[in-house]
């Protein structure tokens, strides 16, 4: 059977549960770093701390700002026995859309005990069978989450949650709250890292899209195009697409730093080719065969099999390469998935 990325399965492989990092790197930036380079399909090994090395002056990088809550709330039912609440977005009137566990016993009227200043109130069904809640509190909500909720960790972290995940779990320029899971490939990067890429003349592009839960969803129709992807909000910034825009004409090449800012900029370029000020939610599924154009470069995690994240990347890298360097993240021990190591793909 010949393999191109067009199918789902073509995305099955074997990555070892060891390399799952279950732990970040002791300081920020001590992470590896793949570089692929697609025209000559080198891949080379390097520590993320050689990233500046890679971008020349006039080149921009782009950012997201987006900012993790403590979107998982634990606590127990009326019989006593544990339940789970991870909230996705703020609707109207006070409520959330929520995923719940166990969702089969938390029906509508149903509700979770967090604390003695925090219950949730499950009101009803989605038609994709998540919930709407409310959240029934003496304190502002915004407090009570903050005080009562946990760091999101993705499921492929087995452990509860830790003190240095606040921190840790969160990039270095995060602003705006809206997340439930962090923009990983951004994790890596310091204050000092930035500093030195504009020192040397590399612009920055901020924007933000918020990350929802069904960025974990694998893809379960072997025709990628029966898959329904989640929706997310994002917003670029009429500042962002002056950089843009005057990079491009000056002939630098666009960094996006993750698969949420690759979706945010391919969803707002125009049809002409110029990024204007846009916000708005998108829905795009970059995959294999894809033209992009509005990024060149992209510094990315690794990511899971069948993720609708690993297609992405094989869309800008080519599939056979994308696999590739996959088996040899595998053979030299990269570490995987959110908290692990990146690649530059050039």
């Amino acid at each position: 059977m010949t393999r191109d990325g067009t199918s789902t399965s073509h995305y099955d492989f074997d990555l070892p549960v060891d390399r799952i990092a279950q732990q970040p790197t002791a300081r920020r930036g001590d992470s590896r770093l793949m570089v692929i380079n697609r025209s000559t399909g080198e891949i080379s090994h390097k520590q993320f701390s050689d990233i500046e090395q890679l971008m020349p002056a006039g080149d921009a990088i782009v950012l997201n700002t987006t900012r993790v809550f403590r979107a998982r709330l634990l606590g127990i039912r009326e019989n006593g026995t544990p339940a789970e609440v991870l909230l996705l977005r703020p609707l109207e009137d006070s409520t959330w859309e929520a995923m719940v566990h166990p969702g089969g016993k938390l029906k509508p009227g149903r509700t979770v005990h967090i604390a003695d200043d925090l219950e949730v109130e499950i009101v009803s069904t989605t038609e994709r069978r998540t919930r709407v809640v409310r959240l029934n509190t003496s304190t502002p909500v915004d407090q009570a989450i903050e005080k009562h909720g946990h760091v999101p960790l993705p499921p492929y972290i087995t452990r509860a949650d830790q003190p240095a995940d606040v921190e840790r779990y969160q990039t270095v320029y995060a602003t705006e709250s809206g997340s439930v899971a962090a923009p990983t490939a951004g994790l890596h990067f310091t204050s000092e890292i930035l500093d030195a890429l504009a020192a040397k003349g590399v612009r920055r592009a901020d924007l933000i899209l918020h990350v929802g839960a069904g960025t974990f969803k694998p893809v379960d129709t072997e025709n990628p195009a029966d898959h329904v992807m989640h929706e997310e909000s994002y917003s670029l910034p009429a500042r962002a697409a002056e950089v843009l825009n005057e990079t491009r004409k000056a002939g630098g090449k666009i960094w996006a730093v993750g698969t949420t800012s690759v979706r945010t900029l391919e969803s707002a370029i125009g049809e002409d080719g110029v990024f204007r000020e846009k916000s708005g939610e998108t829905r795009i599924f970059i995959r294999p065969p894809y033209e992009f154009r509005a990024v060149d470069r992209l510094i990315t995690n690794f990511h899971l099999p069948r993720s609708t994240l690993v297609m992405l990347v094989a869309a800008f890298a080519g599939y056979d390469l994308t696999m590739q360097a996959y088996q040899e993240a595998v053979a030299e021990r990269y570490r995987l998935y959110s908290y692990g190591d990146a690649m530059a793909i050039l």
